[in-house]
Order: C-alpha cells, then sequence, then structure tokens
C-alpha cells in the first residue's frame, strides 16, 4: 500500500497480509492503527525508504517485518567459479 485509501481496499476485498510500502514512520504508525482495527490478524511488512539510521523508527511503528534494501544496495559482486575435475 502506498497510501491509507489503498489500504483500505486492501481490507474491505479480504487481504490476508499488508506491504506498506515508502510510506514515513508516522504514515506506517497510523496504517498500523487501522490494520489493527480489523477483525483479521494480518502480518503487515513495511519497505521502501528504510535505511539502517531509522529502522527502529518503523519497528516502533508496530509492523511485523521490515525490508531495509540498504543491506543489498552497496553488496559488490564476488566473481567465483568452481572447476571439477574428474578423480
Amino acid at each position: 500500500m502506498r497510501n491509507l485509501r489503498e489500504l483500505e481496499d486492501a481490507l474491505k476485498y479480504g487481504a490476508e497480509s499488508i506491504l506498506l510500502d515508502n510510506m514515513t514512520p508516522a504514515q506506517t504508525r497510523e496504517a498500523v492503527a487501522r490494520i489493527r482495527q480489523d477483525a483479521r490478524a494480518m502480518k503487515i511488512e513495511s519497505s521502501g525508504g528504510i535505511t539502517l539510521e531509522n529502522v527502529r523508527q518503523f519497528a516502533e511503528a508496530g509492523v511485523d517485518y521490515i525490508s531495509v534494501g540498504a543491506l543489498t544496495h552497496s553488496v559488490r559482486s564476488v566473481d567465483l567459479s568452481m572447476k571439477i575435475e574428474a578423480a
């Protein structure tokens, strides 16, 4: 979900889990509160714009899972090869 209108649609049509994408911590907190009002128990993930510096704010907003792209954005690839020879 990118906004509360999309969230309402997801709840209305029976979503089983919710991904909150590119929301601020304050928007995330508001969305989590709205989701928790629903009678169904569902898992909530937050993604987009999350860094190692602000991950705590998203965790404190009440989501169940957090995706932090910073873990992979700066990874440098390594060229590995494995040659197998018959014994």
